[in-house]
């Protein structure tokens, strides 16, 4: 099917290099993608944000070419899905988050086919395989048949298998799920590498603290939709400018204790009288507050300072919280 005239703008920066737009997929009577669209340019980490079911996977999926949309186009380095896929794909490294190795073929084998199979020569497959097994720091490992490896390892070796052909887009799927903190910071310094390199790289999870970490910009997702997209300082914005405090006291502290304070006020009480919540103008008042709070004849058993982040973002957004459950995304 030809791009309509409209679809025909969507790239819109020489430098954009994986481009969704207006794309939709329904399963039966499910919107599980709705109207999605946006960009992520060369040299980018662009997070996709979203709970377990917020569509993050079949977005993933169709920007893969492995499942098509019902409505929308997608271009990886300015390819149209639709007009030349199999030349999109060697464009394009995709690393699901199931395990896609062949466990009795070596490391170095599972690379070196890969390779072959994006169209690379047998020289280029050979200094790719390793080129790519040191980038995850398993070039020791490169003989050693992958049902032997840790999990963590073979979380690595799925990056690099992604990498291998070097594409200039990057899709990951929940990368580092089960994953030991060693190989979690492997993980984070392969992609940075790779985006350091010029490669736009899409990374979806549902982990807040990787996105913020990790990446240059984020798309908040929930239901199918596209909340929100810009860079983690924007979206933090979106959440509230102002920090909180959460106090407990061993009994009912005196009755505005906090009131002089300049900027602070209380947030929705809560049924607890010796608990609250705070809001602060800025954490240069936290010491002035606990102050206050040891005056109030409530004694203080403990409290915690909460600096606004992506959750409050997408809580403000939604309604509700991240969450984790163990429903398969789609």
């Amino acid at each position: 099917m030809p791009p309509s005239p409209e679809e025909k703008t969507l790239v819109k920066s020489p430098q954009t290099i994986i481009g969704a737009a207006h794309l939709r997929k329904s399963y039966g009577s499910r919107l599980a993608v709705d109207d999605v669209s946006f960009e992520v340019k060369a040299g980018e980490v662009v997070g996709l944000l979203g709970p377990n079911g917020a569509g993050k996977t079949t977005t993933l999926s169709i920007l893969a070419t492995l499942i098509d949309p019902d409505a929308g186009q997608v271009q990886i380095a300015g390819i149209d899905s639709r007009v030349a896929p199999y030349t999109l794909r060697r464009k394009l490294g995709f690393v699901p988050q199931s395990i896609a190795l062949y466990p009795s073929l070596s490391a170095y084998q599972n690379l070196e086919t890969l390779a072959r199979i994006h169209g690379l020569t047998r020289r280029e497959s050979e200094n790719r395989s390793l080129e790519a097994l040191e980038s995850v720091g398993l070039r020791d490992r490169a003989d050693d048949p992958v049902f032997t490896l840790s999990g963590g390892m073979k979380r690595r070796l799925n990056l690099a298998c992604g990498l291998v052909h070097r594409p200039a887009a990057l899709l990951l799927d929940e990368p580092t799920v089960g994953v030991d903190p060693q190989s979690r910071e492997g993980i984070f310094s392969t992609i940075r590498t790779a985006a350091d390199s010029g490669v736009a790289i899409l990374y979806s999870t549902h982990y807040m603290e990787e996105v913020e970490r990790m990446c240059d910009r984020a798309l908040l997702i929930d239901e199918g939709k596209v909340l929100a997209d810009g860079t983690i300082a924007q979206l933090i914005e979106l959440g509230g400018h102002h920090p909180r405090m959460e106090m407990v006291f061993k009994k009912s502290p005196l009755m505005g204790w906090y009131e002089d304070i300049q900027g602070v006020v209380e947030l929705a009480p809560t049924d607890d009288e010796a608990k609250l919540v705070l809001e602060l103008t800025s954490l240069r008042q936290v010491s002035e507050v606990l102050e206050h709070a040891h005056s109030a004849h409530g004694q203080l058993l403990e409290f915690a300072v909460h600096s606004p982040n992506l959750s409050d973002a997408f809580i403000t957004l939604t309604g509700h919280g991240l969450r984790d459950t163990t429903t398969q995304d789609q």
